[in-house]
């Protein structure tokens, strides 16, 4: 089967926005769709890809009474992983409504901003809370942060510029009700 969006995972998180494609290393991931993710056998992968031939799991038959698409869904609107979930739910509904090619569309402006973040203002300490943040907040908003950001770190070393972005982003998230951090599942007591 051809691959045709590589970038946007099976369940239709931005694998663009995932810390590990942003690693040095063997830990880097390439997104779901590559071939060594494809060969690992991630049940997503064994069931859209090699079982049902789709690309999406949304695109499938059985979408909608699919009980590990359903529980995986469930578990994103709580829990992250390694990598943010927050949105999983709105790509999907987003994709659904305007396609699959807008959606790429906003997902690589969302990267050209997060690789300024990692770039320009990465104090080696930096690289998820701004994934989390290229892939919470809204376009405008990353701009807008990442603009004044500029102007107010002219002139500093690494550090300080990290510093500002972090505030900016945080006040920003702040103010609309975001969570700029992995969620992490409640442990039962017992």
């Amino acid at each position: 089967m051809k691959i045709q969006y590589p970038e946007i995972g099976i369940c239709c998180l931005s694998c663009r926005l995932c810390p590990q494609l942003y690693t040095d290393g063997q830990s880097r991931c390439g997104g779901c769709k590559t071939e060594t993710r494809i060969s690992v056998g991630c049940p997503f992968i064994t069931c859209a890809l090699k079982r049902k031939g789709v690309e999406f799991c949304w695109e499938c038959d059985e979408s909608e009474t699919c009980e590990k698409w359903k529980k995986h869904r469930e578990a994103g609107k709580k829990a992250d992983s390694f990598t943010c979930y927050q949105k999983l739910e709105d790509n999907i509904c987003f994709i659904r409504k305007n396609g699959i090619d807008i959606f790429q569309t906003l997902q690589k402006t969302r990267e050209d901003l997060l690789r300024i973040m990692l770039n320009e203002f990465n104090d080696g300490r930096s690289k998820s809370f701004y994934c989390i943040a290229a892939t919470i907040l809204e376009i405008a908003e990353l701009e807008d942060v990442l603009a004044q950001a500029n102007n107010e770190s002219t002139g500093m070393d690494m550090k300080g510029k990290a510093r500002i972005l972090h505030a900016l982003l945080e006040e920003t998230g702040k103010q609309q009700g975001y969570c700029l951090k992995l969620r992490r599942k409640e442990r039962s007591k017992g």
